[in-house]
């Protein structure tokens, strides 16, 4: 049997077939609220979805009837490219920054480093604070790496947690820093409140083609 949530798993396709695009003379008929309508002529299919100010779209192509569903095409292709969008940001906010330091750094290059850390945090990215240590005589300074390492854990306490640290390991020891619970929620409340702000370009032109019947 035709599944009513197929559309629900189609990606943005070019190769979908839209209203005037179908051929099979018969074609399974799934409403725009997952209602199964059932086998119908094609032109009957198309009149439906017409008359509902929709389009016809088939979605399993491969099934004998082609399983079709009524639906506002434009902004099922709007919503399926704003998912794709939103997904490859998740995928980018799940990555791991690296910050970089040495033992002997000035004020100005630490300050830029702890402004790095500050601005991936705040983007929802984990961070990994590496001390290298350039110089074998250098590793035996450990203390000054540590050192570096907790000033940074005490500076970014209210936004960052430690998940992890490490003793040298060969020329460099390093910590992961991830963005706090709280943090996490802010950026959270704010990405839903920009996401409300978004209007579907569809829904503005509906809203401005009866403004101006009004008019």
């Amino acid at each position: 049997s035709a599944d009513p949530h197929a559309v629900r798993r189609c990606s943005i396709d070019s190769s979908l077939r839209v209203n005037d695009r179908i051929r099979a003379p018969i074609v399974l008929v799934i409403g725009e609220d997952g209602e199964k309508l059932g086998d119908l002529a094609l032109t009957d299919a198309r009149r439906l979805a017409a008359d509902r100010g929709l389009d016809l779209v088939e979605i399993v192509a491969n099934r004998n009837p082609p399983v079709c569903k009524i639906m506002n095409y434009g902004r099922f292709v709007y919503q399926q490219s704003k998912k794709s969008q939103d997904s490859k940001k998740h995928q980018k906010q799940n990555q791991v920054k690296e910050v970089k330091f040495r033992i002997i750094i000035g004020q100005h290059d630490r300050a830029t480093k702890m402004k790095q850390i500050e601005r991936f945090l705040h983007e929802g990215h984990k961070v990994k604070a590496t001390i290298w240590f350039k110089r074998a005589r250098e590793r035996s300074r450990r203390e000054l790496g540590d050192r570096i390492l907790d000033d940074v854990t005490a500076r970014l306490a209210e936004i960052a947690t430690v998940e992890s640290r490490s003793s040298i390991v060969g020329n460099q020891m390093s910590m992961i820093l991830a963005p706090t619970r709280r943090l996490l929620e802010a950026l959270r409340i704010e990405r839903a409140e920009k996401a409300e702000t978004e209007e579907d370009p569809h829904v503005a032109r509906t809203r401005r083609a009866l403004r101006v019947a009004a008019g």
